[in-house]
């Protein structure tokens, strides 16, 4: 479950990366460039609510159980 998680996460660093090259490069075609910055973003935004969605469905049906900071009285 974790290892997903994190295999998850890293695609959204990969497309976050891959928007800010594709906003980098220096290209004749300004409108490619454009659409696949706006693509790569778009996929983040998708990865990220499915991440959410996701981990908020696994800790519905047990799959996962919060771990958080002990509490100490």
């Amino acid at each position: 479950m974790k290892a997903l998680i994190v295999v998850v996460l890293l695609a959204i660093v990969v497309t976050l990366g891959s928007a800010g090259v594709a906003m980098l490069r220096r290209r004749d075609d300004d409108k490619s460039r454009d659409t696949r910055m706006a693509r790569a973003l778009a996929l983040r935004v998708v990865l990220s609510i499915a991440l959410f969605v996701f981990i908020l469905l696994a800790w519905r049906l047990g799959w996962i159980q919060p771990g958080g900071l002990p509490v100490v009285r």
